[in-house]
Parts: C-alpha cells; structure tokens; sequence
C-alpha cells in the first residue's frame, strides 16, 4: 500500500492507497507548523490569451521562488497551487465554460505539466462564475494566519455570465480569500469594464498587463553551473510506487518545458527544487523517508527501480541515507549560486528599468506583496 500525502489545515496525513507499499500499517501523521500560502490561478484560455498562457508558462518558477523566499514569524511557508481555465469554448456551456484544471496542490511539477497543456478557443468569459466555483471547491485554509489568494486574469468585462460578481466576491470574502484582478489591457479599459471593482470587493488589487509582451529572462553568469547542478539533483531521486516512474519521467520533462524559454528560467526551476517547499515524498523514497523510515520496512518490489531490486531492507536504507546525504550537499550548492545570480540579475533589472511594460511576474510579485504584507509575511 502507497500512503499520499494530502494536506488538511496544518495537518499532513499520510492516507493508504494502493501505489506501492505491500500491507496495511496504521496511519501516520506529521504535523507542519508552517504558515501556508494559497494561490489559485484562474486563466482565461479564450481565443486572445496565447500571450497571458506563455507569460504563465515562462514565469511559474519565478513566481514561486519568490513566494518560497518569504518567511512568517522566521517560518517558510507551505505553498499550494490550484489552477483553473474559463472562457474557452471547448468547455460545457452547461458548466458556465469554466474548468478546474487541479485543486490546491504542493506538486508544483503537475501544475506546470498542466499550464504546458493548455490550448486556447472561443470563447465566453464568467468571471463571476469561476471566482465563485473556486471558492467554493477548493480546500482553503480557514486559519487568519494563512494567505488564502485568488488572481484570475483576462480581457473581456468583468461582469459577464449568470454570477455577479458581487456574489463571488462576497463568498470569497466569507472565507477570508482574496482577490487579485489582472486585466490584459489598457488601465483604464479594465477600469472601465469592471476588474477594479472586482477586486475592490474583496479586498484585493486591480492591475494590468500587457499579455503579448515578451518576458526579458535575464541570464547571469550562474546559470550553467545551477543547470549542470540540478542535472545533478535528478540522480538523487529512487521512485517507488505505481506512480514513481510516470512522476520522474515528469520532474525531467518538466526541466524541459522550463528549457524552452531560457537557462535563466531553468535555473528559477532549479532553486525552486533546492528548497523545502518541493517535496515528493509520494513517489520519491529519499522525501518519503525523510517523514517516514518505516515506509522502508514495506515496500513492494514490483514496484522499486532496477538497482534496488533484489536486495534487502538494510542495503536500500544505506542506499536512502547515501542519497539523502548527497542531495543536501547539491541544494546547498544551488542555494549559494541562486543568491549571486538573483543579486546579478537584480542590478541587470535596474538598468532595464522603464523599458519593458507589464507583465504577469511583476503584477503578481506586486500584489502579493502586498497582501502578504498585511498578512505578517517578509518576502523579500
């Protein structure tokens, strides 16, 4: 039996499944004591927002490098993603063209698996509705400590579809979610159709950007050695489980995607995994040990690598800890070039000041800072 890790409140509970472990033991819990940050994104996938996808795409791990930096009472945050389509036509009528993609997740692999997935068409876009389906169907933390966060962006007026956008917003405020709007569009054109409004109801932030703007990704001297550092990294991962080789065929092909739009991304991608927010202790032994040695003691063969088959509890232990060991030593290294490289990329940055619009890295970094502010955060 596999035991996932889900998070309920400040609670993780590893629940039995079927994936890889071979006989029932009683449940496990480990208790995080971190404060917790909670996004979702709601994109808007209709036939305009090419642009907006690509931002997304370029800029996930900048974005949640950023959020993984912050701190509470000198606590790092947990961090959960969720991620949401609407406005495409592809999707039910019936289900007011909206879709949730993935509910709130630490797997930050899959949600950039997903965000390369996405496909724009048509459409109509419920901005009410989505906000509401979100708030509504999403596990969102009730604790005043947590940052509970909705950012829907889009182009077409804010106030279309069989939801208000004072009902959705009214909910979101009950739960203590929230709201930043992004219109991808002139400032005044978002104001004039409703997106200041939506988010001056729940107590979020209007901005705007430019969609099409292409993102500058800075490069630094630091980002080969980051890149052939977490080539390194890779070698550190043991899948088990059903799901073990399918996941770290995706953490390399989710190297990839990041590779597609520079070095300088792929190395935002790999500082993000040098920290304690990426975790993978479903499918990845040296994680899963690290909250559970006993898991070791119950593995299903069948579904181990080739180098593990074949030999017994004590060896794969050593083989674990040998691992363990070796990764520390990587982050630790990516951590110390990631601090240079962001110092460099950060006077690169002021020599470009002014000359490149907005876009989707920088009105979030915006907002968030901001809320998280407000919330007791430090980002830095």
């Amino acid at each position: 039996m596999n035991r996932t890790l889900f998070a309920l409140g400040t609670t993780a509970i590893l629940i039995l499944a079927n994936a890889g472990l071979s006989s029932s033991k009683k449940i496990a819990k480990t208790t995080s004591t971190n404060p917790k940050i909670q996004m979702a994104l709601l994109l808007d996938t209709s036939n305009s927002m090419d642009g907006l996808i690509e931002q997304s795409k370029s800029q996930l791990w900048k974005m949640v490098n950023e959020l993984a930096d912050s701190k509470k009472d000198g606590k790092s945050p947990d961090l959960e993603i969720a991620l949401y389509e609407y406005g495409n036509d592809n999707l039910s009528i019936k289900g007011n063209y909206l879709k949730q993609v993935l509910p709130l997740t630490n797997d930050l692999d899959e949600i950039s698996e997903q965000l390369f997935q996405l496909k724009t068409n048509g459409g109509s876009e419920y901005c009410g509705a989505v906000i509401l389906d979100a708030v509504l169907k999403l596990d969102w933390s009730p604790s005043d400590d947590d940052l509970n966060l909705i950012v829907i962006s889009g182009n077409e007026p804010f106030d279309q579809g069989p939801v208000t956008p004072q009902e959705a917003c009214l909910a979101a405020l009950k739960k203590g979610i929230s709201i930043t709007t992004i219109f991808c569009g002139n400032w005044k054109e978002g104001m004039r159709t409703g997106w200041a409004d939506g988010a001056k109801c729940a107590e979020g932030e209007y901005l705007n950007i430019d969609s099409d703007e292409k993102i500058a990704h800075i490069p630094t001297p630091y980002d080969e050695e980051i890149v052939a550092l977490n080539s390194d990294l890779n070698g550190t991962y043991i899948s088990y489980g059903r799901e073990g080789r399918t996941k770290i065929e995706a953490q390399k092909r989710q190297d990839t995607n990041a590779a597609v739009y520079s070095l300088a991304n792929v190395r935002q991608r790999a500082s993000f995994k040098s920290k304690s927010q990426y975790t993978n202790s479903s499918w990845d032994l040296v994680d899963r040990f690290e909250i559970d040695e006993e898991a070791l003691d119950d593995l299903d063969e069948k579904y181990l690598p080739k180098e593990l088959k074949g030999k017994d509890k004590l060896e794969i232990k050593q083989i674990v800890k040998a691992k363990k060991e070796e990764r520390e030593k990587i982050k630790s290294k990516i951590q110390a070039l990631e601090k240079k490289a962001n110092e460099y990329e950060s006077k690169e940055k002021a020599k470009l000041a002014g000359t490149q619009k907005n876009t989707l890295d920088q009105a979030l970094q915006k907002s968030i800072s901001n809320l998280a502010k407000k919330k007791g955060y430090d980002l830095k």
